[in-house]
């Protein structure tokens, strides 16, 4: 047969197969159309039933959501494409109820919170203010939270990042493995834990209680997730780099501080900042170590702080209507600080991450 009969020999349609690729298919938007009517199937059913609990109608309508979604998937495409769909909704379904705690927590946090949140709020203390009363500020608490969290991050960063170094760099043996060991432990160590530790040696030695005890207690919490999460920046850097660099005739003190450390920058500060949106918000060890007060400290080696986390124990404890309102605006300032932080962290990541190249 000639190569021109060949070449004009129509090519052979291959056959359409029910559960094959090139079956009917949903259109993309199918899931908004299932969300819908399982809503508005599970908010019936609830009506129907008496049923007051929003929570309810929820779980229902999220019931609804999956068994729609795999039914209609397997009769209109097929049973593979309908269990593909199945595991998508749960995922779906899995991710609207992580949220949902979430924004609702935030949304009672802005609308409670903003009835005294503004200028004087953040400007003025609780000097002289009754608890029972409106007026007074989060001033106080403001600096002695920037103050204790920034002394604790001084002490821990240091000794977490060189830790970390040590464990990825140089850690074998016996020696390795304790630092290891000591290091799950402490992640898992209960803040009241720490406050008692530091309480006992202040007993001890007669000192009295201020912001630098609280600091220690935080570091001592902190310690841990900063090794852990730098341990695991360095681990991901390559092997190569640090090898070129020996190959150089550079040393390894040199490699680690010039090729290991700036690769491994962005992940390091991340996760630094995470170690300090962790200890922001511990109240335990404030409790027992800088015993809070109601005047401007602006000095942590003497006498009582307070800080947001004992601010807001300490105006919920009032219970009056102008302390919770109080309580809702620090709340208020202290999730606008670990969100900066995080938006930190991001952004630092960002800037340092490799850049790709063309």
């Amino acid at each position: 047969m000639s190569q021109t009969a060949i070449q004009d020999r129509p090519t052979p349609t291959p056959p359409v197969r029910k559960d094959g690729l090139r079956s009917r298919s949903l259109p993309r938007f199918a899931p908004l159309g299932f969300a819908v009517v399982a809503i508005a199937l599970g908010v019936g059913l609830g009506l129907a039933a008496g049923w007051e609990s929003r929570i309810q109608w929820g779980l229902i309508s999220a019931l609804f959501f999956v068994v729609i979604s795999y039914v209609v998937t397997t009769v209109v495409e097929n049973k593979r494409q309908a269990k593909d769909r199945l595991a998508t909704s749960v995922v779906w379904v899995c991710f609207v109820l992580a949220v949902i705690p979430l924004f609702s927590l935030i949304w009672v946090t802005v609308s409670r919170g903003m009835k005294v949140f503004d200028g004087y709020f953040l400007t003025h203390s609780m000097a002289g203010v009754p608890g029972f009363e409106a007026g007074g500020g989060v001033y106080h608490a403001i600096i002695g939270t920037l103050e204790q969290v920034g002394i604790a991050t001084v002490l821990s960063v240091p000794l977490g990042l060189l830790t970390a170094i040590y464990l990825v760099e140089y850690g074998k043996g016996t020696l390795a493995k304790a630092v290891t060991f000591f290091v799950d432990v402490m992640t898992g160590i209960p803040s009241i834990v720490a406050g008692l530790f530091l309480l006992s040696i202040m007993l001890l030695f007669e000192l009295e209680p201020s912001g630098l005890m609280g600091a220690l207690a935080l570091a001592i919490l902190m310690v841990p997730v900063v090794v852990r999460s730098t341990e695991e920046m360095l681990k991901l850097v390559p092997n190569e780099l640090r090898e070129a660099s020996l190959a150089l005739g550079v040393p390894k003190y040199r490699t680690i501080v010039k090729v290991v450390i700036p690769t491994a920058l962005g992940g390091i500060t991340t996760g630094v900042m995470l170690a300090i949106a962790r200890i922001a918000g511990e109240t335990a060890p404030i409790l027992l170590l800088v015993f809070g007060s109601q005047l401007i400290n602006s000095n942590p080696f003497e006498g009582a702080q307070s800080s947001l986390p004992f601010y807001i124990w300490e105006q919920y404890r009032v219970g009056s209507e102008a302390s919770y309102d109080r309580a809702w605006a620090a709340a208020l300032v202290l999730i606008a600080f670990v969100m900066i932080l995080n938006l930190v962290a991001r952004g630092i990541a960002r800037w340092k991450a490799p850049k790709s190249g063309r």
